[in-house]
């Protein structure tokens, strides 16, 4: 009896033994582990145009890219959780119901001793905003000429950080930081007049001024700012690590640049008479085009606002159109192009958008199969304000200078050469002015992405039928509790 007691208690010491050996493994196991094993990486972003927003196609913007890339790199499923703004996402973070925060975050937005912030994947500046014709700074040390004025900007960021900073060394500023408006938001504010001025970083006004002309810059702060992911500060630095390694290798193989050139690179200095033209146009004249533009595009496997977006580009959607050099109509066809393509009647809008459409698909389908969209779109574009041949030339130049004739940005900065006697005499096609498709494609981008947002409201929306595995809205349970010194006031 005592016998079988004592191999009782053994087993028993065994068993619970193993017991803590196992939960001790378990203990161990790193936060990246822990993503690997659950099959999903849950990273918190904001809608916006630089940021996420839906498409046709699925989802897009900068951080959604790179967040995508990433869950992909690790080998996992990527799922979002949809913030209003950045307060929620560092809550978000500082809850735990996210592992990573992207969307638009400054490294200076404050909380180091909290957030781990990753490599900048890009540098902003920051431009404080008013709208055109009202009383504005033209310096900070102005800002105290304008107590009385309504100035907001977005909680728990660096433009609330920099307005307390100012604070402190004696500036007297009225301002206020709101975690219920986003970007978006305040720029509509200030283009309505119902605040007078808010700070935002340089990219979210590119993406936004065409649609609000009247906004313009007062004056822009010194140092520019370096947008990043941020992590949850704890001992463990495996997701981090993990983060860097892979920011490293997406610079290191032309991803981050195929990136940023994606979504920021048609983006020039902004053009109030042709924001205002286009979006005069928009109401318009467009609406007399557009079935036509649809019919076209369906027919050639297109998308009708690239093909509004090119004949803007082209001709402003006037159909009798006619440049110095023959070409004419809604799409500006050549006279051998608009025979070969069936066109009768240039002057014909109906005639000129199908040839139109018809060239352009073609050209899509001539360019080599390994280049992919949306590179293959600009090639294509490229090919119809210079031809084809003279873009074969300017791939040839650039992979011979060690570049990727593949690759957009290498073919775009090598395209002005063909205007270049030492480059033209040895090629095939000859002499080019090479600069024009550069700007061409350039404003094909920038009115397709006005387009685009102009003719789809629920961009920035998310919608009701989202697949929840897959994305979902910022709710109260992810808040938890945020504590950041100095940080109190604009969070409870």
């Amino acid at each position: 009896m005592a016998h079988h007691v004592l191999r009782v208690l053994i087993v028993g010491m065994a068993l619970l033994l193993g017991g803590l050996a196992i939960t001790g493994q378990l203990q161990k196991q790193s936060l990246l582990e822990q993503v690997q094993d659950a099959g999903e990486l849950v990273v918190v972003t904001r809608l916006g145009p630089s940021t996420l927003y839906k498409t046709d196609d699925g989802f897009a913007g900068m951080d959604y890219h790179l967040a995508r890339a990433f869950a992909d790199h690790l080998g996992v499923e990527l799922r979002l959780i949809i913030a209003k703004n950045k307060t929620q996402m560092y809550q978000a973070l500082a809850s735990r119901s996210a592992h990573v925060a992207a969307g638009g975050l400054s490294v200076s937005d404050g909380g180091q001793e909290r957030f781990r912030f990753s490599t900048s994947y890009a540098e902003v500046d920051q431009h404080l905003i008013y709208r055109n014709g009202e009383p504005h700074p033209e310096s900070p040390d102005e800002l105290a000429d304008f107590r009385d004025a309504s100035f907001q900007v977005l909680a728990h960021s660096q433009s609330a950080e920099r307005l307390r900073a100012l604070g402190s060394n004696g500036l007297d500023v009225n301002w206020s930081a709101t975690q219920d408006l986003g970007v978006q938001d305040l720029l509509y504010g200030v283009w309505r007049r119902d605040i007078d001025f808010t700070i935002v970083d340089s990219n979210e006004l590119a993406l936004n001024q065409s649609y609000y002309p009247e906004l313009r810059v007062a004056f822009t702060f010194d140092d520019p700012q370096n947008l990043a992911w941020a992590f949850l500060r704890s001992d463990d630095r495996s997701l981090y690590d993990a983060g860097q390694a892979f920011f490293a290798e997406a610079e290191e193989t032309g991803q981050l640049a195929f990136v940023r050139e994606r979504y920021h690179g048609y983006l020039t200095g902004f053009d109030y008479v042709g924001a205002r033209v286009f979006l005069r146009e928009v109401t318009e004249r467009l609406p007399e085009y557009r079935a036509t533009f649809e019919e076209a595009a369906e027919q050639y496997d297109l998308d009708w606002r690239m093909l509004a977006a090119i004949s803007y580009q082209e001709s402003h959607w006037r159909p009798e159109a006619v440049s110095a050099t023959g070409v004419r109509g809604m799409m500006m066809l050549t006279q051998p192009t608009a025979r070969q393509m069936g066109v009768d009647n240039r002057l014909d809008p109906t005639e000129s958008i199908m040839g139109g459409a018809q060239y352009f698909r073609s050209l899509l389908d001539r360019l080599p199969d390994d280049i992919e969209d949306p590179t293959r779109t600009w090639m294509a574009l490229a090919a119809y304000n210079v031809g084809m041949g003279h873009l074969r030339d300017a791939r040839s130049i650039t992979e011979s200078q060690g570049g990727d004739p593949n690759s957009w940005p290498d073919v775009r900065d090598h395209l002005p050469l063909l205007a270049d006697p030492e480059w033209y005499q040895h090629t095939r096609f000859g002499y080019a002015r090479g600069w024009e498709p550069v700007h061409y494609v350039r404003g094909v981008r920038g009115y397709y992405a006005m387009l685009t947002r102009i003719t789809n409201p629920a961009l920035f929306r998310l919608s009701d039928d989202a697949d929840p595995r897959e994305l979902r809205a910022f709710r109260g349970s992810d808040a938890g509790r945020l504590e950041l010194p100095g940080m109190a006031e604009m969070l409870y």
